[in-house]
C-alpha cells in the first residue's frame, strides 16, 4: 500500500483517466506532421494531432519575417503526394508556402487540435500516454514526435546583455525592417536568417552590422543560372562528395568571389560534406554579400561583451548600437517532454540515429522532420512511419 500511495505522490499519470485514441497521435502540425498524418490517412490509419499553437505550420506563420521565400525551389519543398500549384514561382514567398501547406491540410482533411501544447509524454501500461499543459490526458499506441528542429528559439548568454540600452530581440520576432530607419543594429550570427535579415534592415535604410563567430560556407543561390541546392543534388548522384564540393566552391568563387576578405572564411571541409557529417547549413546567398562588398553591411567576429549603449568585439573593436537583433536559430524541444526517453538525445534533441534511420524507436515511437535534410528527409520519414505503423495494425488483427 505504501509503495502505490508513494507512486502515485510522483506518477502525474498513475489515477488519471486517459482518453483512449486508438490509432497514432502526432505531436506538432508542422509540415512534418501534416506529411505524417496525409501518409497515414492514404493507408487508411486515422491520425490525431496535437498542436500548441492555433494554426499549422506555426514558425511559418507566427515567427518568419515578411521577406521569407523558400531558399531552395520548390520541387524540393514538396509533401508526399501533392506538389506545388504549376503557377506558383520557382521560390515561393512564405505565404505562399502557408496557402500551399493549408490546402495539403484541406485536400487530406487534416483537422489538428490547436491549443494543445503537450507536457509530457510517456510509456505507461504498453501504450503511450500524451499529458496537455490543459490537463487533458489521452492514451494511445503509437506516438509520433513532429515538434521539428526549430520548436524553441535559442538564446545565448552574452556577457553584459542584460544591461543593454537599446532593443534586443530574436529573429522570431522580427518582421520586417521598418522602424529601424536610420538605427545602428547588430545582427548576430550569420546563417539564412541572419544574412537574409541583415539585407531586409538593410533595404529600409537602416545601418546593419553582422555578427560572423564561425566559419561558414557562402554559396550563391545560382549557379550559370541553375539552382545551386537543384546543382549539389544532381551532382551527388553522379560524383563523390568531395568533388561536389570542389564543383561547387568553384562556382561560388567564380559568382560571389574570396569572402575570406569580408571577414567571413569557409571552413575547411567541403559544404556538402559539413552538411552531411555535422548538419551544418551552408548559407544560400540573397544578395547580402554585395552589400557587405559596397560596406553597407559591416561584419565583425565574435561578441566579447556587452555594455549600455555599445558592444566589445574579441579582436578589441568598439561599436555603438540601437538595437541588437539575435539570429542564432532554433533548437529541438522534445528532452523537455518526452519522458524516458532512449529515442532522441538530450544533448541536441535530434534522434540518436542519423538519417535516414532515425524515424523509428522502440515500442510504437516515432520521428518525423528531424533529419537535418528539410522537408525531402520529412517526406521519406512520413512514408517510412506509415508503411510501419501499417504493418502493426495488419499483425494486431491476424
Amino acid at each position: 500500500m505504501e509503495e502505490a500511495e508513494a507512486k502515485s505522490a510522483h506518477d502525474p499519470y498513475s489515477k488519471r483517466a486517459a482518453m483512449w485514441i486508438p490509432s497514432p497521435i502526432i505531436v506538432g502540425a508542422g509540415p512534418s506532421g501534416l506529411a505524417a498524418a496525409a501518409c497515414l490517412k492514404l493507408r487508411g490509419i486515422p491520425s490525431v494531432i496535437l498542436e500548441r499553437e492555433s494554426c499549422i505550420a506555426s514558425l511559418w506563420q507566427l515567427k518568419t519575417y515578411d521577406r521569407l521565400k523558400l531558399h531552395i525551389p520548390k520541387r524540393y519543398c514538396e509533401l508526399p503526394f501533392m506538389p506545388f500549384p504549376p503557377d506558383f514561382p520557382t521560390y515561393p514567398t512564405r505565404r505562399q508556402f502557408v496557402e500551399y501547406l493549408e490546402s495539403y491540410a484541406a485536400a487530406f482533411g487534416i483537422r489538428p487540435a490547436f491549443g494543445q501544447a503537450v507536457a509530457s509524454a510517456a510509456r505507461i501500461d504498453g501504450g503511450w500516454r500524451v499529458r496537455t499543459a490543459a490537463g487533458m490526458e489521452y492514451a494511445c499506441p503509437w506516438l509520433v514526435v513532429a515538434t521539428g528542429e526549430n520548436a524553441e528559439e535559442v538564446v545565448p548568454e552574452i556577457e553584459g546583455m542584460a544591461a543593454f540600452g537599446g532593443g534586443v530581440g530574436h529573429t522570431s520576432g522580427y518582421r520586417s525592417g521598418e522602424g529601424y530607419d536610420g538605427k545602428r543594429v547588430l545582427v548576430v550570427g550569420c546563417g539564412n536568417s541572419g544574412m537574409e535579415v541583415a539585407l531586409d534592415l538593410c533595404n529600409y535604410n537602416a545601418k546593419p552590422s553582422l555578427v560572423v563567430r564561425d566559419k561558414v560556407h557562402i554559396l550563391p543561390k545560382e549557379i550559370l543560372g541553375a539552382s545551386t541546392f537543384g546543382l549539389s543534388m544532381w551532382l551527388v548522384r553522379l560524383l563523390p562528395v568531395c568533388l561536389v564540393d570542389r564543383v561547387l566552391l568553384a562556382g561560388s568563387w567564380l559568382t560571389i568571389g574570396n569572402t575570406d576578405r569580408f571577414g567571413i572564411q569557409r571552413p575547411k571541409l567541403g559544404p556538402i560534406e559539413l552538411k552531411t557529417k555535422f548538419g551544418k547549413t551552408p548559407v544560400l546567398d540573397v544578395g547580402t554579400l554585395h552589400k557587405i562588398k559596397k560596406g553597407y553591411i559591416k561584419v565583425f567576429p565574435g561578441i566579447k561583451r556587452v555594455r549600455r549603449d555599445c558592444v566589445e568585439f574579441v579582436d578589441g573593436r568598439i561599436e555603438k548600437f540601437d538595437a541588437i537583433i539575435l539570429a542564432t536559430g532554433y533548437k529541438s524541444n522534445v528532452p523537455s517532454w518526452l519522458k524516458d526517453n532512449k529515442m532522441f538525445s538530450e544533448k541536441d534533441g535530434l534522434p540518436k540515429c542519423p538519417f535516414p534511420n532515425g524515424w523509428k524507436g522502440e515500442h510504437g515511437l516515432y520521428a518525423v522532420g528531424f533529419t537535418q535534410r528539410g522537408l525531402l528527409g520529412a517526406a521519406v520519414d512520413a512514408k517510412n512511419i506509415a508503411k510501419d505503423i501499417e504493418k502493426c495494425c495488419k499483425r494486431s488483427f491476424n
